[in-house]
């Protein structure tokens, strides 16, 4: 039996498909239209001896590689951040970089993501929109404390603004007809982010419960149902993190830098891992801070030596190092291991 490898360097409308023998051949090489249809005639010639096809993680990557899984072949999802070619290379192209995953599955050296189950995709897309709502209706409550706090020099809580039966913005921007209608706009942005936020907790909850390992995540403090939820789905089985480590640095929460020599020789790649772990896991710092004695009391002595934002990433860091391991051993948080 030959053995080929095949690669797509993936595009919104086209991918180039590259495929290899053994010995680095070039066996196929050509650009297709996204269309499944067209993709499968094209590989059905090759289909017996491909021992693996690569599909780089791109923005738009579930349906290339479902369509793949679904027909039987062996898919590989290629982690971008881990697969930069030589810089000094003078010429690349898009055929390049289809023979160059190719050429990493060959020598079974390709950095690889994880292919998330396509049945759970669906609901942790959900709770993604829902992130994506709470950070606008976040900005949009900001805006409106500002203009309450510039207008009048009053300082008004997030709650107070979210209050529903109570007006707590109209009496301080009544005075004048045009900042009444900011705060009015405002409020009623707010309060319709709200409601689309809660349709989107009610049906995720209803479509799905929390799996009986990640149950005692709602032990540690910040994390409640929406929060757990979401860290269940980004991470997926926990065994894909060796150390805890290999987690925190996933959800963004350890530092970006390059150093020799014990020199700083610059930074690193501060967005390389997963943006909705990172956000989840600041939401949890913030609501801990707030809420649990013990979190207040190690953000307070972060902040005293450092500023607020240091402390913030502290304790974010923290409840992620606390979440591995209540994950990992299925055990109860204990506030004394944590901030002991």
């Amino acid at each position: 039996m030959k053995k080929l490898y095949g690669a797509f360097d993936l595009h919104s409308s086209n991918n180039v498909l590259g495929i290899i023998d053994e010995e680095d051949s070039r066996v196929y090489r050509k650009r297709l239209p996204n269309q499944p249809e067209t993709i499968l005639a094209e590989l059905a010639p090759y289909r017996e001896d491909l021992v693996g096809v690569v599909v780089e993680s791109t923005f738009n990557w579930y349906w290339l590689v479902d369509l793949l899984v679904e027909e039987g072949f062996r898919v590989h999802l290629a982690n971008p951040s881990g697969i930069q070619k030589y810089k000094g290379l003078k010429y690349s192209d898009d055929n390049h970089d289809a023979f160059w995953l190719a050429h990493l599955l060959r020598l079974e050296i390709l950095p690889e993501g994880y292919i998330y189950p396509k049945e759970e995709r669906a609901v942790r897309d959900l709770l993604r929109k829902r992130s994506h709502l709470v950070k606008l209706r976040t900005s949009l409550i900001n805006s409106l404390q500002g203009i309450i706090h510039r207008n009048s020099g009053v300082q008004i809580s997030a709650d107070k603004i979210k209050a529903i039966k109570i007006d707590h913005v109209g009496p301080y921007l009544n005075s004048q007809e045009e900042l009444a209608l900011s705060g009015t706009v405002s409020k009623e942005s707010i309060d319709y982010l709200g409601r689309q936020i809660r349709k989107i907790e009610n049906v995720v909850l209803d479509r799905i419960t929390l799996k009986e390992r990640y149950c005692c995540l709602l032990t540690i403090p910040g994390i409640g149902k929406i929060l757990a939820l979401t860290i269940m789905l980004e991470c997926g089985p926990i065994e894909r993190f060796q150390h805890v480590g290999n987690l925190a640095s996933y959800c963004r929460k350890v530092p970006c830098q390059w150093t020799s020599n014990d020199k700083k020789k610059g930074a690193g790649n501060k967005k390389n891992g997963n943006k909705y772990l990172a956000w989840a896991f600041s939401e949890a710092a913030e609501l801990a801070r707030r809420f649990d004695e013990d979190a207040r009391a190690f953000y307070n002595r972060k902040a005293a030596r450092k500023n607020f934002m240091v402390a913030h990433s502290a304790l974010a860091h923290k409840l992620t190092r606390a979440a591995y391991y209540v994950m990992r051993d299925q055990v109860a948080f204990d506030p004394h291991k944590l901030f002991a």
